[in-house]
């Protein structure tokens, strides 16, 4: 038993945003199923290489724990199949251009006049109003219009995307969250509700304190590449063999830093004796820093700062970071059997509960659950319409 077993989701959703959020669903125990087009899908089965035989490594991201079901929401008949899946759920998901829903009969106020307690969420780039609520949004054009993208890169460089669609997963994370505490709203009153969640919002949210600081204290933040803009050192540096992230977050470690680096009298030195000091001297003392730690190996920082107790990482490819220990006995990958593409790989659920842990599935070949769950909902409609 999940935590969601028994709740059903009509996933109405593609590429990463949606399908990240309902994944999370699934991974809870929750029925998901997946509603895709006709032939090709959602639009991740064609995003690559790399492919494993007919398969997208990038549909298997996000697509774990769902159940397949192609539906062309273009014909009368699609739509009646989508409605009726709909109602028999208690949670939607969806993410098309706001109004889009509402067009084919399967919008939030057509579904909760039949289902007042349905759970309905909505997924958008700019949200289902305002001036910006028609334009079509994905999450690098997100990353450089909310301010993401002007903090991210080089200092003396053009600004750059994150290494991942991370505006599309920080949504899903607030559409998940937000479907949650509505299930949980909807068990204390019995009422649904709708969630209204945008990537521009979701971007705002995650600047955390570069957004702070621009709003109370009008500070307008820089690129600093891996620097941090209010805590030296705390960046990554160049060992004599490769990279390692150094983090003095406070005195006292900065303080260890220096012992170990052989230059205690930094400690004492009245430009680098508090962290406000060394953030107003940054460029005296970060050369001096970078200067030390090219003397030795990343390995060996990382065994000497940690020994220390400073904040320090080697700065892995994913080869490596698969192959870290930790990683290793943490057992979030998972191995599950795919009927065309074999045994795969995945990343599984971060978050371990110890009284229901959640369940990696694996994610679903087009339609492959089209027949069965059409054919339950018709025998439910059938049941539903005899006489009592």
């Amino acid at each position: 038993m999940g935590i969601l077993t028994g709740i059903r989701v009509a996933d109405f959703t593609r590429v990463v945003s949606g399908p990240f959020a309902t994944m999370l669903l699934g991974d809870l125990g929750a029925d998901v199923f997946k509603v895709e087009r006709p032939v090709t899908g959602d639009d991740t089965r064609g995003w690559g290489p790399p492919f494993v035989g007919s398969e997208s490594t990038y549909f298997f991201s996000v697509n774990r724990n769902k159940k397949s079901v192609v539906i062309d929401l273009q014909t009368p008949e699609g739509r009646a199949q989508a409605r009726a899946l709909s109602l028999s759920c208690d949670v939607v998901v969806e993410n098309f251009r706001p109004g889009f829903m509402d067009r084919v009969g399967l919008g939030y106020d057509a579904l909760r006049t039949i289902r007042p307690n349905i759970i309905y969420c909505s997924i958008s780039g700019f949200g289902q109003t305002g001036p910006y609520r028609d334009r079509a949004a994905y999450d690098v054009p997100l990353q450089a219009m909310g301010g993401l993208m002007s903090i991210t890169g080089e200092a003396d460089g053009p600004p750059v995307k994150t290494g991942v669609a991370l505006v599309d997963v920080i949504a899903a994370q607030y559409a998940f969250s937000g479907i949650l505490a509505a299930l949980f709203h909807r068990e204390r009153t019995s009422e649904g509700q709708r969630i209204d969640v945008s990537l521009l919002g979701a971007e705002l949210a995650a600047l955390i304190n570069v957004a702070s600081a621009y709003l109370v204290a009008g500070e307008m933040p820089v690129r600093r590449g891996t620097a941090h803009a209010s805590i030296v050192p705390y960046q990554v540096f160049a060992a004599s063999d490769g990279y390692v992230m150094v983090g003095a977050a406070n005195d006292k470690l900065f303080a260890a830093f220096c012992a170990e680096a052989g230059h205690p009298e930094w400690v004492e030195d009245p430009r680098f004796r508090l962290n406000v000091d060394r953030v107003r001297n940054r460029e005296t003392l970060l050369p001096l820093v970078a200067e030390v730690v090219r003397t030795d190996t990343a390995a060996n920082w990382v065994e000497r700062l940690q020994r220390v107790g400073v904040a320090v990482a080697p700065v892995n490819d994913l080869a490596q970071a698969f192959a870290d220990p930790q990683v290793v006995h943490s057992g979030q990958v998972v191995t599950v059997a795919h009927p065309s593409a074999g045994e795969i790989p995945l990343v599984g659920p971060a978050a371990i509960f110890s009284q229901t842990p959640a369940e990696v599935r694996l994610p679903p070949l087009l339609g492959q659950h089209t027949a069965e769950v059409l054919s339950a909902l018709q025998t439910h409609r059938s049941d539903a319409d005899s006489p009592q």
